[in-house]
């Protein structure tokens, strides 16, 4: 099957370069990609009793200006998530909630799960994220497929979707709901701190009450002018290359302007994704450095002045799929390949500690207050 897709896809890739028609790379796209998966138990409101997988109501915008646009054009999508409530959790003593978003390359032996019974044995409940598979994107897909099938903005609205549904659950304080991630995740639970998230996909919430990012990449740049003044944790290696440590600095200092309490922390001699099991090593992997992607009012990506694609509203999300993929050009600059990505015992101590401190001080207070609808 896997080597199928990766057939299929080069046919697709060349086609879609011949012709230049958007709306002809997107019936191409459309051909080549799997439907959403829709499983039948779906649900809106926490029971008691709820735990393991849950499916829940989320939705793909793909892009920001779909997000920014009231989710118009949105696909409707079936989210997926592991829950995990501690076992003293209830009504009475309800417990804070961390909402964990995995890296690009999925749920990692040694990072998502492990984080998760790390918060268990300290009296936090999870839900980690799944956001491949209910875009139809199983492991047989190549990677790159995976990552420009699934965008950043679609992670951020299953993190919202997620945040709406754990606030139903009468054992966890939804008023200490919040939100880490790992890499693509990281990237992605900054993003989610911009109140424009928040107020197109949950304006009935007040949002997260705290948000972590472990190395997640910093060249894009929202122009976020609005977010609430809650604590972000992050965390990043000197040596990763996939992160520019002086445009993560100047994300962090964009946020801190905003009221953002900003706590960084920089491991030295740390690479890529520590917590992982497997082996440190310098791996070649793609990554950009060195140019800063920006949004303009309305959404839409520009690079050096320019908009890197001819994508307008009203696209469909097979036409916004293909002028990704064929979007590579623009970054040649700044395309660069090869960091450290494994296993460090010693940085993933440091990180289990500087998180349980920044949750202990964080999560401190806070009374249960009434739980949103499903």
């Amino acid at each position: 099957m896997k080597k199928f897709l990766v057939t299929a896809l080069g046919i697709v890739v060349l086609l879609m370069l011949l012709l230049q028609s958007r709306t002809v790379q997107g019936v191409l796209i459309g051909w080549y990609l799997p439907e959403f998966p829709h499983p039948p138990d779906t649900v809106s409101v926490l029971s008691d009793a709820a735990g393991g997988e849950i499916h829940f109501p989320s939705a793909s915008p793909f892009d920001l200006d779909v997000v920014l646009d009231g989710m118009k054009g949105a696909t409707p999508t079936t989210g997926l998530g592991y829950l995990t409530v501690p076992e003293a959790a209830s009504a009475q003593h309800p417990v804070p909630a961390m909402i964990i978003l995995p890296g690009s390359g999925g749920i990692s032996p040694g990072r998502e799960r492990e984080y998760a019974e790390l918060l268990m044995r300290n009296g936090i409940a999870s839900f980690v994220l799944e956001y491949y598979l209910p875009r139809g994107m199983t492991p047989d897909f190549p990677y790159l497929v995976r990552t420009s099938n699934v965008t950043e903005f679609d992670i951020v609205t299953d993190a919202y979707a997620a945040l709406k549904l754990l606030s139903t659950s009468t054992r966890i304080d939804p008023r200490r709901i919040g939100l880490m991630g790992f890499s693509y995740g990281g990237m992605a639970a900054r993003f989610a701190i911009d109140e424009r998230f928040r107020e197109a996909l949950v304006p009935e919430l007040p949002g997260f009450a705290l948000y972590a990012d472990f190395y997640g990449p910093c060249f894009q740049k929202l122009d976020t002018t609005r977010a609430r003044a809650v604590p972000l944790l992050t965390l990043r290696g000197t040596d990763d290359a996939s992160n520019d440590l002086a445009a993560c600095a100047a994300r962090e200092r964009e946020l801190a302007a905003l009221g953002v309490v900003v706590q960084p922390h920089v491991f030295p001699g740390a690479g890529h994704a520590w917590e992982n099991t497997a082996p440190r090593m310098l791996r070649d992997n793609p990554y950009l450095r060195g140019c800063e992607l920006d949004y303009d009012a309305k959404g839409f990506a520009y690079l050096d002045g320019k908009h890197i694609t001819d994508i307008r509203a009203g696209a469909s999300r097979f036409e916004r799929i293909a002028a990704r993929i064929t979007s590579g050009g623009a970054y040649e600059d700044c395309l660069q390949y090869g960091y450290i990505v494994g296993h460090d015992e010693e940085s993933t101590r440091r990180g289990y500690e500087l998180l349980l401190d920044f949750l202990a001080r964080n999560f401190a207070t806070g009374d249960a207050v009434p739980r949103a609808a499903g």
